[in-house]
């Protein structure tokens, strides 16, 4: 009977040290998720507060305000980089974000590098685009001085929600004024991912991607912007012609009769094998988003209205599809970047991803220069080659002896012109004085500050940032994995196209260090709690209940069941809708919101059921769907009021559909990362 006694005390103290325990973790647990709400977290909530604090400070600016920068920009990735149009000394960069793991910085500062004097400048504006990445622009065509550009995303720091923009803007490099473009009728919908470029008086836009809370939404429409008539064009093209597949992440070059496009990245359905039993035999299939790198070609063909139409009127375009490229880069590779060069477009970087399982990926990253002659549809490899040595040829004396003659000839010939024009004889023209105005050669421009030049090519890395300005190619930036970490690079090189005589490192700034995410430190922590409480839980008596019999457990759920139905019953169904989570999204239609709502419709529909003594099991699963989705529009229209309020104001702000990652299911990573 002692004995018993002092059993029972030690399993009570072992249970009150397990309580003490768990109220501990509880309060750690609280205190994390006290500091995210504190910190950046909190602003996932609601990014018009982050953005209307951003158009803010922005307005402090009273006017455009060019400053000279120490060093070069803030490293960033899924920027625009464009040699100015108006400039033959300045390259243009904009926008962008870095991800270091933890948290994602958006900018929207305009930066110019100035060529010739080895400097940046940092431009800053009241009427600039709000911060963001994964924009196009590209510039005016006609319009030379001008660029254009068009949507993008933007994200919370710790990017649990993002939208996408819609908003159009022009930049006037030499005034470095930004105007938003409004126009009349229809406009492309929000999206990043997407590439533009010039016909004439024409923009065209095409592709990109778009994040619903379902899935990612890969694009194919066409639009062509009319930079005389300001309207955006929309071609209606036949069903029967072949189009590229939807896609990102593309090339888009201009075309003297319209454009060229290659490549892109997508993610497409595809079905698997679900997990295999013990006896081999497939239990079921499954569907996937396959990621795919695209090889295909296609010209877009446009013809000009006639000279006679009406202002405003579309041009016709067509699609056709070409030959795959020869000599194509092998392997395939995603992130490739390509800029347009007289003729050709000049391709470098790029990643192929092996996939080798759910849990992890295999990647190889390529710095590869190619050369895209688009008349021939050909791939031709591009090397750095040393400069050559000159050396002297035999008959240099003598051809320096013919030059010296012929100088003494015309000195001779100079001293009796003037002889003639003073009246005097050809005899006295040896004594004049004649004075010779030699072309002196010009001293080269010697260079700010000497940069060191290389016989390679920069690390490999993939969606870099390429420009030509003056027949010399400049890549900035890119992106460069390692297990499970994403670095941005933050340097700047320079190759002359013509000569290929080396690569010019203009600068070059040590990676900064990745952070990583408190999260994963949590799941680890958690992980370490749960294998401390299983060793505990072995030195404990096991529950009486743990050992009843089936019966006794079946009544004891029954009677728990019982208890929950009698106090829920004390509360209406009106009140019940009223307490659902489930709350509608700006941009979300009927459908899309009971989508993702629907099971939590379904488990009102049957708890109501059960409150009227009807068992929803006596009711088929279409009709359980049916109902549930009537309850849900009826919810749908009582938040439309306000709802489309919101959409009005951020339709306004050029703001696309807010999208929640959590709602996605899948945690967010860094943008440039995502093979988008």
């Amino acid at each position: 009977m002692a004995k018993d006694k002092k059993v029972k005390a030690d399993k009570k103290q072992k249970l009150a040290e397990k309580k003490q325990k768990q109220e501990k973790k509880a309060e750690k647990k609280a205190k994390v998720k006290s500091a995210k709400v504190e910190g950046s977290d909190a602003e996932d909530v609601d990014l018009d507060e982050v953005l209307a604090e951003f158009k803010k400070q922005q307005e402090l600016f009273l006017k455009v305000t060019e400053t000279v920068l120490e060093t070069a920009p803030k490293p960033r990735s899924s920027s625009t980089f464009l040699a100015s149009p108006s400039n033959s000394n300045q390259l243009l960069l904009f926008g962008g974000e870095n991800y270091n793991g933890a948290i994602a910085h958006f900018y929207n500062d305009l930066n110019i590098y100035y060529i010739d004097r080895d400097e940046w400048h940092c431009v800053t504006s009241p009427n600039a685009p709000l911060p963001r990445s994964g924009h196009a622009w590209c510039r005016g065509g006609n319009q030379s001085n001008a660029v254009f550009l068009f949507g993008g995303e933007f994200s919370s720091p710790k990017q649990g929600t993002f939208y996408h923009y819609n908003d159009f803007w022009r930049l006037e490099p030499n005034s470095r004024e930004w105007a938003r473009i409004e126009t009349k009728g229809k406009s492309p919908p929000a999206r990043s991912g997407h590439r533009m470029t010039y016909f004439k008086n024409y923009i065209i836009l095409f592709g990109g991607f778009q994040d619903t809370s379902n899935q990612t939404k890969y694009l194919n429409d066409l639009w062509i912007y009319d930079t005389t008539n300001f309207v955006w064009f929309s071609p209606n093209l036949p069903s029967a012609q072949l189009k590229p597949d939807a896609r990102s992440s593309f090339t888009f070059l201009p075309h003297e009769q319209g454009a060229t496009l290659f490549g892109g990245y997508s993610r497409v359905k595809a079905t698997v094998s679900a997990n295999k039993s013990a006896k081999g035999a497939s239990q079921g299939q499954r569907n996937i988003l396959k990621p795919m790198v695209h090889q295909d070609c296609f010209f877009l063909r446009i013809t000009p209205p006639p000279a006679d139409a009406s202002p405003g009127t579309a041009p016709n375009v067509r699609w056709e599809r070409r030959k795959k490229p020869a000599n194509t880069p092998s392997p395939p590779r995603a992130g490739s970047s390509m800029t347009y060069h007289k003729g050709r477009g000049i391709l470098f970087g790029g990643v192929h991803d092996v996939e080798q399982s759910e849990e992890g990926m295999d990647s190889e990253f390529f710095n590869q220069l190619y050369a895209w002659n688009i008349e021939r549809n050909r791939f031709f490899p591009i090397t750095l080659r040393k400069p050559r040595t000159q050396k002297k040829a035999a008959g240099a004396e003598q051809r320096v002896g013919r030059r010296g003659r012929a100088q003494a000839n015309e000195e001779e010939l100079l001293k009796q012109l003037a002889a003639l024009q003073a009246g005097s004889s050809l005899e006295d023209a040896d004594a004049m004085d004649i004075d010779l105005k030699t072309d002196e050669p010009e001293e080269p421009e010697q260079p700010v500050r000497e940069m060191p030049v290389s016989m390679e090519l920069p690390h490999p890395r993939f969606n870099a940032q390429l420009t030509v300005q003056g027949d010399v190619l400049y890549i900035y930036g890119g992106t460069f994995e390692k297990d499970d970490r994403e670095f941005t690079f933050d340097d700047l090189y320079a190759i002359d196209l013509g000569k290929m005589d080396g690569c010019k490192e203009i600068f070059n700034r040590e990676v900064e260090n990745w952070v990583g995410s408190d999260d994963e430190d949590e799941d680890e922590d958690e992980e370490d709690d749960d294998e401390d409480d299983e060793e505990e839980d072995e030195d404990y008596d096991i529950p009486d209940e743990a050992i009843a019999s089936p019966g006794k457990r079946k009544k004891k759920q029954a009677d728990e069941v019982s208890i929950a139905d009698s106090e829920s019953t004390a509360r209406s169904w009106d009140e019940e809708s009223e307490a659902s989570t489930a709350a509608t999204e700006p941009f979300e239609s009927r459908r899309e919101f009971f989508s993702r709502t629907s099971n939590e419709w379904q488990e009102i529909l049957m708890m109501s059921l059960r409150w009227k003594g009807i068992q929803p099991e006596s009711l088929a699963v279409k009709e359980i769907k049916a109902k549930a989705f009537e309850m849900s529009e009826e919810k749908w229209w009582d938040c439309r009021e306000e709802i489309t309020a919101i959409e009005d104001e951020q339709e306004a702000a050029g703001i696309g559909e807010v999208v929640s990652l959590a709602d996605k299911g899948g945690a967010a990573t860094g943008g440039a990362g995502r093979r988008r």
